[in-house]
């Protein structure tokens, strides 16, 4: 491990864990791995109110974790960064494979 980098990125590495320490915003980024979903389809998906999903989704673009496209009326997200996808492959290998740990952590 890289230390000196850590260190020197530190502000960077909190500002993002922040950004996607939240049950929401990590269903969010685990559905947009795959696909760029609408606010619509993710609404369905995530099961919050559109201006909930919205706060959200702010978030998330103001620490350029995910981008937007819009076609006409409808808004696209998808992820901004692929290191997002290796964050979530690492948590989904800590957690999901183990049913127990996740209900702990729920």
């Amino acid at each position: 491990m890289n230390i000196t980098s850590l260190q020197n990125n530190a502000q960077n590495a909190s500002r993002f864990l922040k950004a996607i320490s939240n049950k929401h915003r990590l269903l969010i980024l685990c559905n947009l791995v795959d696909a760029e979903l609408s606010v619509g389809e993710l609404e369905k998906i995530v099961g919050l109110s559109q201006s909930a999903l919205s706060q959200h989704l702010a978030r998330l673009r103001k620490e350029g974790v995910v981008k937007t496209r819009r076609e006409a009326q409808t808004i696209y997200y998808s992820l901004q960064d692929e290191n997002v996808v290796d964050v979530l492959r690492l948590l989904e290998t800590i957690f999901a494979e183990d049913t127990a740990k996740l209900a702990r952590v729920a």
